[in-house]
């Protein structure tokens, strides 16, 4: 299992995605409720289900669900993952989760994928700056067509 966000897909969900399905037989990714999003990082740009849609399309995975919105274990206990794959930069403690997980009668293992190579197009807020950045050199050359 993987979990995420994945507002505007970029480079580094897709890596994330493969990396975390090497992992296993089968790859359940959890998008992010927007709800859940606002609160833990930023509100989304795409709706949740466009987010969801998406998800599902990647090779890597094998079925994508909206997490829920007032227990983000709720879907670990329906789904019932021997692995839960965290990014290099989502802020959950793996020995936290582990242990709210077999709280809920869940024994589940957390591995921490490690930071992908750098790129200017491997983050949602990176791409957003850049764009924002050069959107009047975008709209000129638009007006100049």
């Amino acid at each position: 299992m993987a979990t995420g966000v994945f507002d505007i897909l970029h480079p580094g969900h897709v890596l994330f995605l493969q990396e975390a399905k090497k992992l296993g037989d089968e790859l359940v990714v959890v998008v992010a409720r927007d709800s859940t999003a606002a609160k833990l990082k930023h509100m989304p740009i795409m709706r949740e289900e466009a987010r969801r849609f998406l998800v599902s399309a990647l090779k890597p995975v094998d079925r994508a669900v909206l997490g829920h919105e007032e227990d983000i274990y709720r879907t670990v206990e329906e789904i019932k993952p021997d692995i839960i794959v965290l990014g290099y930069d989502q802020s959950f403690r793996e020995r936290d989760i582990e242990e709210q997980c077999r709280a809920r009668g869940v024994d589940v293992k957390v591995v921490r994928l490690e930071k992908y190579g750098e790129s200017d197009l491997n983050g949602t807020r990176k791409i957003i700056s850049k764009i924002v950045a050069r959107k009047d050199d975008l709209y000129a050359k638009d007006r100049n067509s």
